[in-house]
């Protein structure tokens, strides 16, 4: 599993839960975050170096725990190799076209998720008679990478984006990007509307690809840049203890 941060960490706890005995190993590529500010041509790149980095350590499945490396990177990944299952991001607009009674729902992303392919895909197959409304949150990646998820800080940041979509009559909010689901508790909040998180699915669709789900249970987590200060992050925001070895890309 990889991500540009801390944020996989969402997707890789549900991971645990449902398949308690995979070995897993974690890729936080922190010295090229954010992933979200860049081309999507960039990030396709780093993600095919991430990616062959966790292959060449006996990678079975892969999980891309990023909607921007997913929306960049995810058909090429697949392409590349073909022998391996490779779950993906994808905004979760189809369940939030179900329950929304307002036809409209806001998806908060990074720029870069809203500019690949793959949310155009979403919108075409999913989105027919319903007004989604589309904001960037870089700051929030931000707040996550720094561990604030909570308290006034993140409560201002998250109340600046959330006030406006809801006002514009959106009852439906969609994360498309796994830090937000770490500010899910604020988002609610501050919303008072459902709020999806597509890391349940994710780990879902993980646990029926996956070829093999026996091991010991081993995690092993990686970074770049400060591994010691991943190695705290871990653990205040998902109650991760694991060593961490440095990744260098």
């Amino acid at each position: 599993m990889f991500d540009s941060g801390v944020g996989g960490l969402s997707v890789l706890m549900e991971v645990r839960d449902l398949m308690p005995d995979a070995d897993l190993f974690y890729v936080a590529d922190r010295v090229r975050a954010p992933y979200g500010t860049r081309t999507l041509t960039e990030v396709e790149a780093i993600s095919r170096e991430v990616a062959g980095w966790l292959i060449d350590r006996g990678a079975t499945c892969l999980v891309v725990a990023c909607n921007t490396a997913s929306a960049a990177a995810l058909d090429s990944l697949r392409a590349t190799h073909p022998g391996i299952p490779i779950v993906g991001m994808e905004p979760a607009v189809k369940p939030a076209a179900g329950l929304t009674r307002s036809r409209t729902v806001a998806v908060f992303a990074t720029a870069a998720t809203f500019q690949g392919r793959l949310f155009e895909s979403v919108l075409t197959r999913f989105a027919d008679g319903v007004e989604v409304l589309t904001r960037a949150c870089p700051e929030w990646v931000q707040l996550v990478e720094e561990g604030i998820v909570s308290g006034g800080q993140a409560d201002r940041v998250v109340r600046k984006v959330v006030e406006p979509v809801v006002g514009a009559g959106a009852d439906v909010i969609v994360l498309a990007c796994t830090h937000f689901s770490f500010l899910k508790p604020v988002i609610e909040s501050v919303s008072g509307l459902e709020v999806i998180d597509p890391a349940v699915a994710v780990a879902a669709q993980t646990a029926r690809v996956a070829p093999d789900t026996s091991g010991e249970g081993r995690l092993q987590l990686a970074a770049s840049g400060d591994t010691i200060e991943f190695s705290r992050l871990a653990r205040s925001l998902a109650a991760i203890e694991a060593e961490v070895i440095p990744f260098a890309p």
